[in-house]
């Protein structure tokens, strides 16, 4: 008799992961759902991450795929929706956590509006000790449907996007043909643009996740290169802006300064802070309307802060 059928597939595309993993599975764990199915694709050159995943299979509806040849998160996140058999997905990286709650939350999502293809939700933000340093919200206010128009041009100036909050329809997510596997920074704040056209989108206050900033991260070992790092956020920029018709060119402009400062602060954060002061004058140069929409939907100060303390309290 075939297993019956999960009602939500997590995807876990995991590398080298055995310093956070444990710690991951057992956030899972302690749902204690067996309709949630989950998926460590890993791509580890040694045994030690997966013997620990796979120590969680009396507790877990637990698949451990090794696949050397897809070293990148989208290859491996790709992959790993594609196998799901749930019609519902969330992804999870080797570092974040679930918190208390979350699966009861999500079948509430899910129960709620079960056509729309992308929720939307916020996230706490805890340092390498796993201790809670902010909560990085999305520029909604209230629960309940976004409209699409909203979601793009709120969505553009910045990814305001926690990865380990959203679920989203697997449907959708092949619709708009998934994760662009070039993108290996922003290949989620381009999917999640994807998936606000293909559907209706709801948003939640429940703080259901936990993003961990450390000093390993992508974001802080990838931004070395600032050319790289910024050609990947105007990528998603340009292709993505048209859809904003007459509105293009304000959202154009906060985005751009966006990206001049999340490029500053990467490359501040390994030692060259030249480009901090040039990057704040773009704000400044935006106007009182534009640096609104940029404080709006960039959630610099909550994305900022929390790994400011983490770095003063030594968990970073």
């Amino acid at each position: 008799m075939s297993a019956p059928t999960p009602w939500l597939s997590v995807v876990m595309p995991v590398h080298g992961g055995e310093r956070w993993i444990d710690t991951t599975l057992a956030s899972l764990a302690a749902e204690a759902d067996s309709g949630i199915e989950v998926l460590v694709i890993d791509s580890s050159l040694t045994p030690a991450t997966r013997a620990i995943a796979e120590g969680y299979a009396d507790r877990l509806a637990l698949r451990v795929v090794t696949r050397a040849d897809l070293p990148g998160w989208p290859a491996k996140t790709n992959y790993g929706v594609a196998i799901a058999r749930a019609a519902h997905v969330c992804w999870l990286h080797q570092d974040d956590l679930w918190l208390p709650g979350r699966a009861a939350a999500v079948r509430g999502w899910i129960a709620e509006a079960p056509d729309a293809v992308l929720h939307l939700a916020a996230s706490a933000i805890v340092d390498g000790a796993g201790r809670v340093q902010g909560i990085w919200r999305c520029p909604f206010t209230e629960d309940g449907a976004v409209a699409a128009d909203t979601v793009l041009e709120r969505l553009l100036v910045q990814n305001f996007v926690s990865a380990p909050a959203p679920v989203f329809r697997r449907d959708a997510w092949a619709a708009c043909g998934g994760l662009d596997e070039f993108l290996w920074y922003t290949a989620d704040w381009d999917a999640w643009l994807k998936l606000a056209g293909e559907g209706a989108v709801r948003h939640h206050t429940a703080v259901t996740t936990a993003f961990r900033v450390h000093g390993h991260s992508l974001t802080v070992t990838g931004s070395r290169d600032a050319a790289d790092f910024r050609a990947q956020m105007e990528t998603v920029l340009d292709r993505h802006a048209a859809r904003l018709g007459r509105r293009a060119r304000s959202v154009r402009r906060a985005s751009r300064a966006s990206i001049a400062v999340n490029t500053a602060l990467a490359a501040a954060a390994v030692g060259k802070p030249g480009g901090v002061l040039p990057a704040l004058a773009r704000v400044l140069a935006l106007g009182p309307a534009g640096i609104h929409r940029y404080l709006r939907d960039s959630r610099i100060v909550e994305r900022v802060m929390p790994r400011l303390r983490a770095k003063l309290a030594g968990g970073f």
